[in-house]
């Protein structure tokens, strides 16, 4: 009997001891989540990092890329695969893989993954070898309407510069700014170019993304211009 009570009072002292620390683990959490500051630190950093893939966005493949993939611990495999029209690449010893709209880190691991069937932990490279090159389209009343390459980081203003600036008959508030978002949709996003320009202030200046159209559009002036007495231009430029 002596033996069964401390038992007894054992379990209920592990009971006791097991309670509180998980009533002070909740309680703990509790504080947390309800630290406003960790909150607002946590949303900032989420709000970084999109931010940085916002504005370093990686290359994805599409039909007709080529490229190199080494493998360092059975270079029987090495090989060059061109992706074709369907988005799929064929590789030696697995066969079909679909890889359109991959960037390099997310081809990388899809590669580890099926060779990962025959092979113990491959280590593979990708090198891209041919690839269309960024680019973005500048059309309406800019100077030199066109495509052009995309190298380092280019923001709107900057874009409508390399296409010769504005024409005269160009509404600068009104510049649009086309990017896809997949196959069937496309964004549209106006910018008040002038605005910026005038303040001074590109705070709001976008970054271009391969692949995007800007388009400027007519101002009301060069619409209604043949139809205006000389003597009502200049007062009419004064509003634009």
């Amino acid at each position: 009997m002596p033996n069964e009570r401390i038992k007894t009072i054992a379990l209920i002292a592990v009971l006791a001891l097991a309670w509180q620390s998980g009533a002070a683990q909740k309680s703990t959490n509790t504080v947390a989540s309800a630290d406003p500051a960790a909150t607002a630190s946590s949303k900032a950093i989420d709000s970084a990092a999109e931010s940085l893939r916002d504005r370093y966005p990686r290359y994805r493949l599409r039909a007709g890329d080529a490229f190199d993939i080494s493998f360092e611990l059975s270079p029987e495999f090495n090989q060059s695969v061109t992706v074709q029209p369907d988005g799929y690449i064929t590789l030696r010893g697995i066969g079909d893989v679909h890889v359109a709209d991959e960037n390099v880190p997310q081809l990388t691991a899809t590669l580890r993954s099926a060779y990962q069937k025959i092979l113990n932990d491959p280590v593979i490279s990708i090198v891209l070898k041919d690839f269309e090159k960024p680019y973005f389209i500048a059309d309406g009343q800019v100077a030199r309407p066109g495509k052009y390459d995309l190298r380092g980081i280019t923001t709107l203003t900057e874009a409508i510069a390399m296409a010769g600036g504005f024409q005269e008959t160009a509404k600068h508030s009104q510049v649009l700014l086309f990017r896809r978002v997949d196959d069937t949709w496309v964004s549209a996003k106006i910018f008040n170019v002038k605005k910026m320009e005038k303040e001074g202030n590109l705070s709001e200046d976008p970054t271009l993304h391969p692949g995007d159209m800007l388009f400027v559009p007519k101002n009301r002036y060069s619409k209604i211009k043949p139809f205006l007495p000389v003597s009502q231009i200049g007062t009419l430029m004064k509003t634009y």
